[in-house]
C-alpha cells in the first residue's frame, strides 16, 4: 500500500442559493482555487490528473442524472476515468476515501475528488423530503417524517440516559457560529448567545432552528497524490509543497431502522476498558455504532492510542448540535454519557475566539474550527470535502492566506481528523491527516 498525500484543495462560497452559476460552474470555482493555490494552468492539471472521483448526494435536487459527467466535461478532464460515489451525508467522506484507494492501490498517481450540491432548486419542505428518503421508506419514513424528528428523538434519549441539557446543545451552536464568523466561505457568520439559540424557532424539541444545519449550494475539491505524483506536481508548479499525509482511514455502518440496532458490548477504543461502561445500553439510539467502528479503524491505522491527547483538531459532521455531542463520545474524545458536559467545558473551543461564555477549562482539541455544517452550510456532496480542504489549510498553516485572518488557525497543528456521517448513523467515515516534518 502506497503513501497518499493531500496536495491541494479548493472550495466555493457556500450559500443558501447560488443563482449566479450552474452546478458545473460552482465546481469549477472550487477547482480554480485549487489550481491557483498550486500555481498551475488547467492544461498542466490535465496532464497531471490520472482520474477523478465525483461526490454528490441526490439526483433529485439536480433533476439531472449523471451530473458528475457534466462536471468532468466542464473541467476539461474528459476522457480521463471517473466514478461517482453516493452515501447520504457521508458522500464527501466516502469519496475522499475512494480517491485515497485509487492512489494507495497504485491505480492512479494523482486523483482529483470533486463534490457539490445545489439544494436551492427545490422548496425547503421538498428538500427535506428528499433527504428523508435516506431513511427506511417502508418503516421509519412513514412514522417519523423528516430527519430533525429522528435526531430529536435520539437526543431526548441521550438526555434521559445521561442528563444532557438543551443549554449544552446550545454551546455547540454558539461555538460553531462564532468560529464561522471568521470564515469567508461560510453561509452563516453570526455571533450568538445561548439565549439566541434557545429562543430561535423550535423545529423538534429540544432542537431549535439554530441547532440544525441548513441546506446549501456549494462545491469543494481535493487533490490526492502518491509520492511519485507529488513530485510530478512539484515539478509542474516549480516549488516544494507541504507534505500532508493520510495516515488513517476508517468506515462503519449500521442498520437503517433504528429499532433493529441491538444492545451489545461497547466497541472499545485503545484508551478504554470494559469497566468504563458497565450497564450501558449500546448503541441504543443515543450513540452511533458506525462512528465508533470508523474511529477504531482509523486510530489503529494511524497508531493513535488516546485521541484527545494526540489529535490537534477535528472537523466533524455536526448536522445537529446533538450529533456533535454524540460524536464526541463515539470518537472517544470523552466517555459515553459525558458529551454534554464536554460540550460546555471549553475543551473544544478555539482559544483565539471570544464566545461571550464563561468556559470551565482551556482548549484541548478544537472541534469544527471552520464553523462546521451548522454555520458553514451543508451542500451534501461537498461537505466532507469542505472538511478536508479546511483540515489541509490548517496543517499547511495557511488559514491566514485563505481567510485573510488567522483567528481560526490552530497553532502548531500536526494531526487532524475529518468525519462524515450519513442517515441516522448508517454510514460514517473517519480520515486522519498528518503533516510530515
Amino acid at each position: 500500500m502506497r503513501s497518499v498525500y493531500v496536495v491541494a484543495g479548493g472550495i466555493s462560497k457556500f450559500a443558501k442559493a447560488r443563482p449566479d452559476k450552474t452546478f458545473p460552474a460552482i465546481v469549477k470555482e472550487s477547482y480554480e482555487l485549487l489550481l491557483e493555490d498550486l500555481g498551475i494552468e488547467p492544461r498542466q492539471a490535465y496532464e497531471l490528473i490520472d482520474g477523478t472521483v465525483a461526490s454528490y448526494f441526490s439526483d433529485h435536487f439536480l433533476r439531472q442524472l449523471k451530473g458528475a459527467t457534466m462536471v468532468q466535461d466542464y473541467l476539461g478532464l474528459c476522457p480521463k476515468p471517473s466514478h461517482r460515489v453516493e452515501g447520504g451525508g457521508a458522500t464527501g467522506g466516502l469519496s475522499f476515501q475512494e480517491g485515497w484507494k485509487s492512489v494507495a492501490s497504485g491505480n492512479m498517481d494523482v486523483c482529483l475528488i470533486f463534490g457539490f450540491e445545489t439544494m436551492s432548486h427545490v422548496n425547503t419542505w421538498k428538500g427535506n423530503e428528499f433527504i428523508a428518503l435516506a431513511s427506511d421508506v417502508s418503516f421509519d419514513y412513514p412514522v417519523g417524517g423528516f430527519y430533525t424528528g429522528y435526531y430529536a428523538m435520539m437526543v431526548v434519549r441521550h438526555m434521559q440516559e445521561f442528563g444532557t441539557t438543551p443549554e449544552q446543545l446550545a454551546h455547540v451552536s454558539v461555538k460553531n457560529h462564532a468560529n464561522a464568523f471568521y470564515n469567508p466561505y461560510a453561509q452563516k457568520r453570526e455571533k450568538l448567545s445561548i439565549k439566541d439559540v434557545r429562543n430561535s424557532p423550535m423545529v423538534a424539541w429540544p432542537l431549535t432552528r439554530r441547532d440544525v444545519c441548513v441546506m446549501s449550494d456549494g462545491a469543494a475539491c481535493i487533490l490526492l497524490a502518491s509520492e511519485a505524483g507529488l513530485k510530478k506536481i512539484e515539478k509542474a508548479c516549480r516549488k516544494s509543497l507541504p507534505k500532508v499525509k493520510v495516515t488513517g482511514i476508517g468506515r462503519g455502518t449500521d442498520a437503517m431502522r433504528m429499532a433493529d440496532r441491538p444492545h451489545k458490548k461497547v466497541i472499545l477504543l485503545p484508551h478504554e476498558k470494559e469497566s468504563d461502561y458497565k450497564g450501558l445500553k449500546y448503541p441504543g439510539v443515543h450513540s452511533f455504532r458506525a462512528g465508533r467502528m470508523a474511529s477504531k479503524q482509523a486510530y489503529e491505522m494511524a497508531k493513535i492510542t488516546d485521541p484527545l491527547k494526540e489529535i490537534d483538531f477535528v472537523e466533524l459532521h455536526d448536522a445537529y448540535t446533538s450529533s456533535e455531542i454524540q460524536t464526541y463520545e463515539d470518537m472517544g474524545l470523552c466517555k459515553y454519557g459525558e458529551g454534554g458536559n464536554f460540550a460546555e467545558s471549553g475543551a473544544t473551543f478555539m482559544p483565539s475566539v471570544d464566545y461571550g461564555l464563561k468556559l470551565k477549562q482551556k482548549t484541548i482539541c478544537p472541534v469544527n474550527p471552520s464553523g462546521g455544517l451548522i454555520a458553514c452550510g451543508h451542500p451534501v456532496g461537498a461537505t466532507g470535502l469542505m472538511q478536508g480542504v479546511f483540515a489541509l489549510w490548517q496543517l499547511q498553516n495557511s488559514i491566514k492566506k485563505h481567510f485573510k485572518d488567522d483567528t481560526l488557525q490552530v497553532k502548531n497543528s500536526k494531526r487532524g481528523i475529518i468525519h462524515s456521517h450519513a442517515g441516522t448513523g448508517t454510514y460514517v467515515t473517519v480520515s486522519i491527516l498528518e503533516r510530515e516534518g
